[in-house]
């Protein structure tokens, strides 16, 4: 999104522009859940997208006559039945629903975009609400808050009770930049979007398994610190692509990063008295996520030790510990793809179960294709 509303700053201070249409909700199964966003300048170009296909050319046509009449914001569902999946090739059968708003005036955009640039780049998380839908006869479509860290307000939603709502909201998903929304019972639909920095790993431990861990983050698009004792573990030649390579003992490695509760840390260091001091200095971190590698046997043993030293149960319950998915994994590649897998579910919300279909769906399918023949 970040490439999406640095465009449309560019295009607004250049006298032009455009329409941004968001996915603002989904149902089923779809090419792209919440968030995606295009941007649809004048000339027909644009620079995003919501999956391809005949639901993107749809609602690119859709933003092409807002801007040929001049036409306000939009709220439209775009249903993908199967006969439509089918001809674009997608698997997928669910239900869109998107908000698509013209951007025209420089400082109705601009301040706003701004805010969610400096977000993206380090600043401060901000979260931003915006009405996408409202009942028939609504006026305030399109609406905006944006709520900043220290508790600034910009915009209104023209209702104080949806204020308090949607400020509350905007205050639980900034800092992780996740995505929610609400429906009022008058049918008022309230999208809130929270932005913060990418999503960042934090690797303590630079051998063969934290290896193999790092890459695949930065191949998801995670940014990537690295941490070890070692030179030869830490260093921009083993690790070009991270943010920062640390060398540090591992007593007091966060001293020399900034932590915030996008970070992902994951401790595999090359022992067992390592990972102890790694973990414990961890703790001290508002890291969303704290991994450890490692048996269970080693995690008893360095929980002993740690609530020995003043560590609450409860803080050690928020560890995920032994680390990763239990797929089987024996490599440092397989072990990575476990580690990262359940890094990916705690951020996205999932549960890490098989996605494989009960035999109903199979018998109901091979039911339907006998009545097909008979007929």
């Amino acid at each position: 999104m970040k490439e999406v509303i640095q465009e449309a700053i560019k295009l607004l201070q250049s006298g032009k522009s455009g329409v941004l249409a968001t996915v603002v909700r989904t149902k089923g199964s779809t090419p792209q859940k919440s968030g995606a966003m295009l941007l649809v300048r004048e000339d027909g170009s644009g620079v995003g997208t919501l999956g391809g296909g005949c639901v993107e050319g749809d609602i690119w046509f859709a933003a092409k006559e807002i801007l040929r009449r001049g036409g306000g914001p939009e709220f439209k569902d775009y249903f993908l039945n199967e006969d439509i999946a089918a001809r674009d090739g997608l698997v997928c059968g669910g239900t869109m629903y998107f908000y698509l708003e013209p951007v025209r005036k420089e400082e109705d955009f601009v301040p706003i975009g701004d805010e969610l640039i400096n977000a993206y780049e380090g600043g401060d998380p901000v979260g931003l609400a915006t009405i996408v839908n409202v009942a028939k006869g609504g006026t305030n479509l399109g609406a905006k808050l944006l709520l900043k860290q220290d508790g600034t307000i910009i915009g209104t939603l023209g209702d104080p009770a949806l204020d308090a709502r949607a400020k509350e909201l905007a205050a639980q998903v900034a800092d992780v930049g996740n995505i929610e929304s609400f429906i009022t019972d008058d049918g008022t639909e309230v999208f809130v979007e929270g932005f913060t920095t990418p999503p960042t790993l934090i690797m303590v431990g630079g051998g063969h398994v934290g290896k193999a861990t790092a890459d695949l983050a930065h191949n998801l698009g995670y940014r990537v610190y690295v941490v070890d004792d070692r030179p030869e573990f830490a260093n921009p030649e083993r690790f070009p692509y991270a943010e920062q390579t640390v060398v540090s003992s591992y007593e007091n490695w966060p001293e020399h990063l900034d932590i915030n509760v996008n970070t992902f840390i994951v401790a595999a260091t090359r022992g067992h008295r390592y990972d102890d001091l790694a973990l414990e200095s961890a703790l001290t971190t508002r890291a969303r996520y704290i991994g450890l590698l490692g048996s269970r046997r080693k995690t008893i043993m360095i929980y002993r030790r740690l609530i020995g030293q003043g560590i609450s149960v409860d803080r050690l319950k928020q560890v995920y510990a032994p680390i990763g998915l239990n797929i089987g994994g024996l490599t440092p590649e397989e072990l990575a793809v476990s580690i990262m897998s359940e890094i990916i579910m705690v951020r996205r919300g999932g549960t890490g179960s098989t996605m494989r279909m009960d035999d109903r769906y199979i018998d109901r399918a091979a039911s339907i294709a006998d009545q097909a023949v008979q007929v």
